[in-house]
């Protein structure tokens, strides 16, 4: 099948993806339209979950393996909305509807890239095909969940709108319970240890506070209060107040190594809800890198998480799309940022798959 064909039975799939919710565990309706898209291309396919898994036809165990992977779930749309986020519409070449951007575009690009591969011979890697299910809250029937399921990856590309630049690194997260403790008292009797003063220099230590290990790719570590909560009426001063902190990981830092610092430094109680989202990052030297780099890609850190975190071997982020339209109302793609997408993803595949052609 040619790739113009590809290409518009791509954008025929979005439009469909984006017309269907597939909020986080809610996917089995677009997880089945995955499906058809694809043994409508002549691919056979697997679903755990409601994750979609495909292998090029001439898959080995002798060879490494290259898993491409994005998402179909989507988040909830805002309230800010004013178009419809279920109706997919093409005005003056955007696309818009919910998840157009994050990640339906990435994850048709990525499809319609492994159906050119599918049947080609010779290839120096398997290809593996994965449309995952909850990324969007890291749930448990997640790529994360399923990756005991698959065969061996050695090297991936994750799909998430980078306006199809290099991703060559992730922060990772870790999110804190923190709780400034007081003496709960009735508002009308004095009380020097009224927990929501207590928590003004706590809030001051974390805004000032600075990891001193600077990323050449991710830059700092970023460190935000995100949530507050203290108190249940107007008379009573509670006996605490409880904090949620953001912290996005460079990978100077494991996100252990994280938590043990601020546990020992933070002025208040600190709880990580979990530590397995660390950091990722590939070798800038690595062949998909230089092969990006020969399209005229530009390398990055990413502050953003994605299913990156889930995998142990080189990953590399790179998908059509602007990441600030995320979850973002009325959000879209341009219709040419699709387009653009899967020639680019099939010409670094070129590179990277039939690298003799390239000496």
């Amino acid at each position: 099948m040619s790739l113009e064909s590809l290409t518009s039975d791509a954008l025929a799939l979005l439009k469909n993806l984006i017309a269907t919710p597939s909020f986080s565990g809610e996917e089995a309706e677009t997880a089945a339209l995955i499906r058809t898209w694809l043994e409508s291309h002549d691919i056979p396919c697997e679903q755990i979950g409601n994750n979609i898994i495909a292998k090029n036809s001439h898959f080995t165990e002798e060879k490494p393996t290259l898993l491409l992977n994005s998402h179909h779930d989507t988040v909830r749309p805002n309230k800010a909305y004013t178009r419809d986020p279920f109706a997919p519409t093409v005005e003056e070449g955007k696309l818009y509807g919910l998840g157009s951007n994050d990640a339906g575009g990435c994850l048709v690009s990525l499809l319609a890239c492994f159906a050119y591969w599918y049947k080609q011979t010779d290839l120096s890697h398997n290809v593996l095909m994965v449309a995952s299910a909850e990324e969007e809250n890291s749930g448990p029937n997640s790529l994360r969940g399923i990756l005991k399921d698959l065969p061996q990856i050695d090297v991936a590309i994750v799909g998430e709108p980078t306006e199809m630049h290099l991703a060559v690194a992730e922060k990772g997260l870790v999110v804190f319970d923190a709780t400034v403790t007081g003496t709960p008292s009735h508002a009308a009797h004095p009380n020097s240890d009224n927990p929501i003063y207590n928590a003004i220099p706590v809030l001051e230590w974390f805004k000032n506070y600075s990891f001193p290990k600077v990323s050449e790719t991710l830059g700092e570590v970023k460190l935000t209060v995100t949530q507050i909560e203290g108190g249940k009426q107007h008379n009573a001063v509670p006996a605490h107040v409880d904090l949620v902190l953001d912290v996005r990981v460079n990978d100077c830092y494991t996100n252990g190594e994280i938590a043990e610092i601020l546990e020992k430094e933070a002025p208040c109680t600190l709880r990580p809800r979990s530590l397995r989202l660390n950091s990722s990052s590939i070798d800038p030297g690595h062949p998909l890198v230089m092969g990006g780099k020969e399209l005229g890609r530009r390398t990055y850190g990413s502050p953003t998480l994605s299913d990156q975190a889930a995998l142990s071997c080189p990953s590399l982020k790179m998908g059509p799309g602007l990441s600030l339209r995320s979850h973002s109302a009325d959000e879209f793609i341009e219709v040419a940022e699709v387009v653009e997408g899967i020639g680019i993803y099939v010409a670094l595949l070129e590179r990277f798959l039939k690298p003799d052609k390239f000496g």
